[in-house]
């Protein structure tokens, strides 16, 4: 199970059991999976050197992905860039580095730490989260032939024999069971980073911040009443997003010696539906939220409601924003591309379909191509696409009614 989601009786269930399947199909025929670890569109052989950047008055043909990335031996769980990288995490357990922006295969790691569920990039480290209850660190070094090396598993060993021996170190997990307060008790399935700290949410539904200097646990806390399925660092703040159908903001406050977080603001969701993704706009101004009934929901300063679109036709799985547009994947095998407007609302820009299966997660680059960006999309069908997104859409009609995105003639 990729994520949780909330029933009416508050308990965590399967995610895309709760949706109901998409009836509508593309008009567009969609591509079959390449049998070779990478394959371009023959149209842009040269793609980060040669696509143009046409008039809105251009002639278009249907768009197509650029390129099809396979190897895993899973479904693909979580993306990240890392410097001239981007890792591509799977559920069977494996880790793929690939160049970037050229797309080579550079290295596998990771395999046999048990199945990925969320990557972190910070500097020259990369955190990896894991069913198995676990965060491993990598320190990336081109002074090795193991590029990816592990330096440390949290918690620590050095930190759980601290708090080995004193019973008020535990906490009850499940009936006759205790950990420590520093261990997760399920799968964590989401890292962020803020101002020196690393923060992991788990499907246990506690928060828990690890100190980036020695990746010793600090704090604990219980956040939400089911499942959190998503972290973003924001404002000064952390946003998590639970299956409890809230999306929660912690700050930290200093104290004596002490580091604590409160808990600052609520934003509601619809009633017994799962929030599975938060992002946030660079400037902190606006934060998005998709849900499990397809909605995608959106707040400015203050908590204050700014959209709330039926964005697709099953659950909102993943989101991500670059610059202006706000980029969602979906169970309905589809992602959809919007455009933010001055207020915070969003409308939509197009439609890109191909994957086989559910899209579980999504990655924009920051890196300038013909006038568009690049983005990347994982899916439960095991592969890794690359799109290339136009930044100069025809918006005259769009909030009206979708529209597929168009590439130019090469």
């Amino acid at each position: 199970m990729p994520l949780h989601s909330r029933n009416n009786g508050g308990l965590s269930t399967p995610l895309l059991s709760s949706s109901t399947p998409s009836s509508s199909n593309s008009s567009d025929t969609d591509e079959s999976p390449a049998p070779l670890s990478r394959r371009y569109n023959n149209d842009f052989p040269d793609l980060h050197f040669t696509i143009p950047k046409p008039p809105i008055s251009s002639s278009f043909q249907s768009y197509k992905s650029l390129a099809v990335l396979s190897g895993h031996i899973g479904s693909v769980s979580s993306l990240a860039l890392c410097g001239e990288f981007i890792l591509s995490a799977s559920q069977g357990r494996d880790i793929i580095v690939w160049q970037h922006p050229d797309l080579r295969q550079f290295t596998k790691f990771g395999q046999g730490s048990g199945s990925v569920k969320a990557l972190l990039a910070v500097g020259n480290r990369v955190f990896t989260a894991h069913q198995d209850t676990r965060i491993r660190a990598w320190k990336v070094s081109r002074s090795s032939e193991n590029v990816f090396r592990i330096i440390n598993t949290l918690p620590t060993t050095k930190d759980c024999l601290g708090k080995l021996m004193r019973q008020s170190n535990y906490v009850q997990t499940r009936r006759n069971h205790k950990k420590l307060w520093i261990q997760h008790a399920d799968s964590i399935s989401c890292l962020a980073f803020h101002n020196g700290y690393i923060y992991s949410g788990s499907w246990d539904k506690t928060l828990k911040v690890w100190r980036l200097s020695d990746f010793k646990c600090v704090e604990s806390i219980k956040a939400h009443d089911d499942a959190i399925n998503a972290l973003i660092s924001s404002n000064g703040a952390v946003y998590s997003a639970s299956a409890d159908g809230r999306i929660k903001a912690w700050r930290r406050t200093e104290g004596n010696s002490i580091s604590t977080h409160s808990l600052v603001e609520i934003l509601e969701g619809h009633k017994d539906v799962s929030f599975n993704t938060v992002v946030a706009c660079e400037d902190g101004r606006f934060l998005y939220g998709g849900g499990s009934d397809g909605y995608v929901m959106g707040w400015g300063w203050g908590g204050r409601k700014v959209c709330e679109v039926k964005a697709h036709e099953m659950a909102v799985l993943c989101m991500c924003i670059m610059g202006d547009f706000v980029c969602s994947g979906s169970g309905d095998k589809s992602i959809g591309i919007w455009r933010r407007e001055m207020n915070g609302g969003i409308f939509r820009v197009g439609v890109i379909k191909g994957h086989e299966g559910p899209i579980r997660c999504l990655q924009a680059s920051p890196l300038s191509v013909g006038g568009g960006f690049m983005l990347y999309s994982g899916s439960l069908d095991r592969s890794l696409r690359v799109w290339w997104v136009p930044k100069y859409c025809d918006t005259a009609k769009s909030e009206e009614k979708s529209v597929f995105l168009r590439l130019p003639s090469a």
